[in-house]
């Protein structure tokens, strides 16, 4: 929600100069570390977001997710003056940039909405001017960013209008941000160049795209890793129903034979964005991307099948389950769209009882210690690759590890 409310105020502000970027959602996974990087260039920015909560953190020198080495560069950017925090609406007004990193959610049928960018255009827009870079941050539908132009427009407001999709992994935003291309697009040449020459002074260098191209770019890009990892799911499925353990067939293909390096390990293809940007592009070929669908099939599948397979090898209904690992991914605390969470709620009705553990989620607070679970339950599913677990004495607990990171790639 993005409304002015009545405890709107700024945390913090920047030294007494012109605000050079305003980072719209800049409290969230994209915005913030972001926003500190920009910070630590020189730029003045403000992280402008409506959780409180989270700005209060930031505010007081601590991130509120994990991510490498931005804890450090935040405790430095805060010293310095140039990381202002607000949760207020016109904190844009003075910002040469504005970046907007709002996430792009999909519908209940599964189709892009736009109702929150929309949203967030609407309440901004009495603080917008022309003279203003708009910089789209996450990933929208083909034809969005000409969209967005066009709303602007409609409501009065002719601002440069760019898409620079974001295409970090969560976690190593500050690393991969200084690391990798980074893909510019625009409604007019104007905003392109002004986009190019902001990123330039954070990235190797730029790939100039259509706005179009840079959104199927970014599309391309998250359903091909999705259905990647499809396919090693339906392989890992098939090889156990056979009794074969899929990490000894993965070995012996993949040895010192290049063609077969992109091959991933089978596990949870989850999180805020894979499932969803698949969605998007199944949605825009008018439910003609057989492929996508597949893979969600499959992924979301995954799940299932292997509560189908526990339920076939034990007795259910007299067990307790433990779940080792509720982050979407490992080395993280994002639990948005994680598949630890659909398994649970599967095994709920099947299990007498299922107990949770995650070393970094902290906003789950039914989250018991690892210990507790381990010695309280009669089988365990690795969910989470966190690499601490590699080391975890489970006495002669069973383990089910689809991911064979403890060298258990069959299930038990």
């Amino acid at each position: 929600n993005y409304m002015t409310d009545k405890n709107a105020k700024s945390f913090t502000t920047p030294r007494d100069l012109p605000t050079d970027i305003c980072v719209v959602g800049g409290a969230g996974h994209i915005g913030l570390p972001l926003a500190i990087l920009l910070a630590s260039k020189g730029k003045r920015v403000v992280a402008y977001d409506l959780n409180t909560a989270v700005l209060e953190e930031v505010r007081q020198g601590k991130m509120p997710f994990k991510e490498e080495g931005a804890q450090e560069l935040l405790t430095e950017v805060l010293k310095t003056g140039l990381l202002g925090l607000s949760n207020n609406p016109a904190s844009v007004q003075d910002a040469k940039t504005i970046i907007v990193t709002i996430g792009t959610p999909v519908d209940e049928f599964h189709n892009p909405s736009l109702a929150a960018i929309k949203k967030c255009f609407l309440d901004l827009s009495p603080y917008l001017s022309e003279e203003q870079l708009v910089v789209l941050r996450s990933t929208v539908s083909p034809g969005v960013t000409e969209w967005i132009d066009s709303y602007l427009k409609s409501i009065g407001k002719n601002l440069k209008v760019a898409f620079c999709p974001e295409r970090v992994v969560q976690g190593l935003a500050i690393k991969e941000l200084q690391q990798f291309p980074q893909i510019i697009s625009a409604t007019s040449k104007e905003a392109e160049n002004e986009a190019a020459r902001l990123f330039e002074e954070l990235c190797p260098e730029v790939v100039r795209l259509t706005p179009t191209e840079a959104e199927f770019a970014k599309l391309f890009a998250n359903a091909y890793r999705y259905i990647q990892f499809a396919m090693a799911n339906q392989f890992y499925m098939i090889a156990n129903n056979a009794g074969v353990d899929y990490y000894r067939v993965l070995d012996g293909l993949k040895k010192n034979y290049p063609r077969a390096r992109d091959i991933p390990k089978a596990g949870f293809a989850a999180g805020p964005c894979l499932f969803k940007d698949t969605m998007q592009l199944v949605a825009f070929s008018n439910n003609q991307f057989s492929l996508g669908h597949s893979a969600v099939l499959i992924n979301e599948g995954l799940v299932l099948y292997i509560a189908d397979q526990i339920a076939a090898k034990h007795p259910l209904a007299d067990m307790t389950i433990g779940l080792l690992g509720m982050a979407f991914k490992s080395e993280t605390d994002d639990v948005r769209s994680s598949l630890s969470y659909k398994l649970k709620k599967v095994l709920d009705f099947k299990a007498k009882s299922v107990l949770c553990t995650d070393p970094y989620v902290e906003t789950d607070k039914t989250l018991l210690p690892v210990d507790e679970v381990i010695r309280r339950s009669d089988l365990l599913v690795l969910c989470t690759p966190h690499e601490q677990y590699k080391s975890l004495d489970l006495g002669d607990k069973p383990l089910v590890d689809v991911w064979g990171f403890r060298k258990t790639g069959t299930l038990v």
